[in-house]
């Protein structure tokens, strides 16, 4: 283990990454980049604080500059970890953009799902159920609640999954460096991987409506050899050309605006067939 040379966070560069974060999680929000930039200007005040010269600024900026979206109230902890495994890293411990980039995105799904359910699901409706009831006859006191008790629930409930997340990133610190250090990395990737392969095969939704010249479908026939096997081929397309022939998100989506548009066209998506050849 390297030894530490006693960098901390201050509570100034900690206070102002919770804040940038609450305030502006969904900046420059778009589908090709979700939150991304709003987790990189969370991490900024920290940056800037464990590093002097701009030149490791940058090279520790870019580690946040991976795909990021998760729920934001339940997702600060992801933050709140990150700044601890910053850290550790600026004090000289082994962790690496891998282990970082690995840690967030193994997080991300699950606890989006649990804040989607608690948040989304749960409380909000609860509140706002509340709040109706407080505006019947037109008073403006179920606003005035809604507004008042979800700014307040929201702000210290995700300072406190900030916070929590620090100090858990830095206790994570001994189990990420030590003897099993490899092997819990390789886990958490591959954790990471199976919520990228479930995300795809759950929301990437992909048939053909080919007849075969013998009868049935090849949906059904492809089914049977291997389900979801469309979805699986389109998202590896996406992922070669976007990783292996740097296509920009934009372009590929493009890509695939045309493929669905000449399938359609010519019978293979949609509710059209084409029809077996006679003799």
């Amino acid at each position: 283990m390297a030894e530490n040379t006693g960098k901390k966070v201050s509570k100034k560069a900690l206070s102002k990454s919770f804040h940038n974060w609450y305030y502006g999680n969904l900046t420059c929000f778009s589908q090709e980049h979700m939150q991304t930039f709003g987790y990189l200007v969370s991490m900024l005040p920290v940056v800037e604080d464990l590093y002097e010269s701009k030149g490791e600024q940058t090279k520790a900026l870019k580690t946040y500059s991976a795909f990021f979206n998760t729920e934001p109230q339940i997702g600060s902890m992801i933050v709140g970890v990150s700044v601890g495994l910053e850290e550790a890293r600026a004090n000289g411990e082994a962790i690496d953009d891998e282990t970082i980039n690995g840690i967030r995105a193994g997080l991300m799904g699950p606890l989006a799902g649990i804040g989607d359910s608690l948040i989304v699901g749960t409380l909000i409706p609860i509140l706002l159920g509340i709040a109706m009831g407080l505006s019947q006859g037109g008073s403006p006191l179920g606003a005035i609640f809604y507004i008042i008790v979800w700014n307040l629930l929201a702000y210290f409930g995700m300072r406190f999954a900030y916070y929590r997340g620090y100090d858990l990133g830095g206790a994570a610190v001994e189990a990420l460096v030590g003897p099993n250090a490899t092997a819990l990395r390789e886990s958490i990737v591959m954790v990471g991987t199976m919520v990228i392969g479930a995300v795809a095969a759950t929301w990437v939704n992909i048939t053909t409506a080919l007849t075969l010249p013998g009868g049935g479908t090849l949906q059904s026939t492809l089914d049977g050899i291997f389900p979801k096997l469309l979805p699986l081929g389109f998202t590896l397309l996406c992922w070669w050309l976007m990783a292996k022939k740097k296509v920009s998100p934009i372009v590929t989506m493009l890509i695939l605006l045309v493929v669905a548009f000449i399938g359609a066209a010519v019978g293979f998506f949609g509710a059209a067939t084409i029809a077996a050849p006679t003799a």
